[in-house]
């Protein structure tokens, strides 16, 4: 005979008083696992060992190593179903940290004591964890980008000249985030030291090359025209048609005077004087008094040297550097706040942004005609730098003033170039190239062509206070700016440190 068997739901049953009593299992598989992970994040460890069945002795320290590890700011975690009969609940992970990371997993639920508890094992954290194994987030600093000069030869290394590292430093200061962008990171299964296998990655934003417009063979043609120089100076080269600052020497290193420095510019403002003067209707060739000594506002003004040179054209009072000349003119057809107007037009009082840190160039309006008449000779309360100055010689050369600048013009402020008067650019080319030709400057030997304006500025107090030495000029589309701290007169020693630099780049 055949016997049947028929399958039976097994419920426990008590028997209390006399009565039968069905004990059933509380919750569901699902509702235990949504409570340990909600538990889990919110780091509430012992809630979850209490949803665990004889949880290990080292489980707090295992989901706090593995947040640990992750560098983790934030977890979230989610029921996705459960699989009959084995009672697995699996779950879907997102955590916030280096790498965004998602992963899926799952939880095995067994009865225990009338009620649904996680069967706990590593792999109830991540699937491929178990005992000897971590997962960790690995951290893969950005690569930092180039800064290069305009032909494209690396400049933020040792080898690079020690005045060109003054402005990478300003550069990396300014331009850090465009050069280093953003590190990524990654996530490995490790063992040890050992890994084992990268479960997620993060992305990294490459860091974008800085080309600067440093031309490196001016920059060797400047530093070379320095290497005698026994005092503190500076050479800045421009490219007068764009405003590209081409080369920046300093001599010491360890201050950057050539864009940082403030010094009165001595007579080399008289470009900005002469300007205004035209611009109001004088001509080269108009002529004037030039005598030795002159008082204005009750203050004696007098020439280098006590020279007289009577009447003579303008061109020959721009050339021999009058001061007698200028500051009588300054009072008598100009007025403080009309030079004031014509300086700011050359950068005076306005922002100096070329992609480092940069001084802006002051011309207080003058109180008094003594203030008026020294100011009009570059001394009293005007301050410049040699980059200031360098724009006032490229403006003539281009007869438009430019913001220098030097970065890429999409990296900096908006700003146009300020078109001077023909009449202007027209007197200025005629008296500056006199000046090497027939004036303070015609001792030095230049090459054809090059036009200046020697300065000679005092400073500090006494009967003869010190004085630094200037020169500023151009040559075609190159302009320039030269200064020698305590120098003395500009026509000795700075002008002739402008020669040997034009000399220099004709050789190289």
């Amino acid at each position: 005979m055949r016997v049947k068997y028929l399958a039976a739901v097994l419920v426990p049953v008590a028997v209390i008083g006399g009565g039968v009593w069905m004990l059933r299992t509380q919750g569901s598989p699902e509702e235990t696992a949504r409570e340990f992970l909600a538990a889990w994040a919110r780091q509430d460890y012992p809630a979850m060992r209490a949803l665990t069945v004889e949880p290990p002795d080292d489980f707090d320290g295992w989901y706090k190593r593995f947040r640990a590890d992750l560098k983790l700011s934030g977890a979230r975690f989610e029921v996705t179903g459960s699989k009959e009969p084995e009672s697995e609940v699996g779950f879907h992970a997102t955590l916030d940290g280096p790498v965004n990371w998602a992963y899926n997993g799952s939880l095995e639920l067994v009865e225990h004591e009338r009620a649904w508890r996680v069967k706990w094992s590593p792999a109830a954290i991540h699937p491929q964890l178990k005992s000897g194994l971590r997962v960790k987030a690995v951290l893969v600093p950005a690569e930092q980008a180039p800064i290069l000069a305009a032909d494209g030869t690396r400049i933020d290394t040792g080898s690079a000249p020690g005045s060109v590292q003054q402005l990478v430093e300003g550069l990396k200061e300014k331009y850090g985030s465009r050069l280093t962008g953003t590190s990524s990171a990654r996530v490995d299964l490790v063992k040890g030291q050992d890994k084992l296998a990268t479960l997620a990655t993060a992305g990294a934003r490459r860091g974008r090359e800085l080309r600067t417009t440093i031309d490196l063979r001016v920059h060797r043609a400047a530093a070379s025209a320095l290497e005698t120089v026994d005092k503190p100076a500076s050479l800045v080269a421009l490219r007068p048609s764009t405003g590209e600052i081409l080369a920046v020497v300093n001599k010491p290193g360890g201050f950057n005077r050539a864009l940082l420095g403030h010094y009165p510019p001595g007579s080399t403002f008289k470009v900005v004087t002469a300007s205004a003067l035209v611009a109001d209707g004088m001509t080269a060739g108009e002529r004037v008094t030039c005598p030795a000594e002159q008082n204005i506002g009750g203050f004696p003004f007098h020439n280098a040297g006590f020279k007289d040179y009577g009447a003579i054209p303008l061109r020959e009072a721009f050339a021999h550097s009058c001061n007698t000349t200028f500051g009588q003119l300054s009072v008598g057809r100009l007025g403080g706040k009309r030079l004031a107007s014509v300086a700011a037009s050359f950068g005076f009082e306005g922002p100096v942004e070329p992609g480092v840190p940069a001084v802006r160039a002051r011309f207080p309006t003058p109180k008094d005609d003594t203030d008026l008449a020294s100011a009009s000779i570059g001394q009293g309360r005007v301050l410049t730098s040699p980059l200031n100055m360098a724009t006032v010689a490229a403006a003539i050369a281009d007869g438009s003033w430019r913001p220098p600048r030097l970065v890429d013009a999409s990296l900096l402020p908006a700003a146009q170039p300020r078109k001077l008067e023909p009449a202007v650019v027209s007197a200025l080319r005629t008296l500056m190239p006199a000046v090497v030709v027939e004036g303070t400057a015609s001792a030095v030997s230049f090459p054809s062509g090059t036009a200046g304006k020697t300065g000679t500025a005092e400073f500090g107090s006494g009967k003869e206070p010190p004085s630094h030495s200037w020169f500023i000029g151009y040559r075609g589309d190159l302009a320039f700016s030269v200064i020698v701290e305590g120098g003395g007169a500009g026509s000795t020693v700075a002008a002739p440190v402008a020669g040997r630099f034009l000399a220099n780049l004709e050789r190289s």
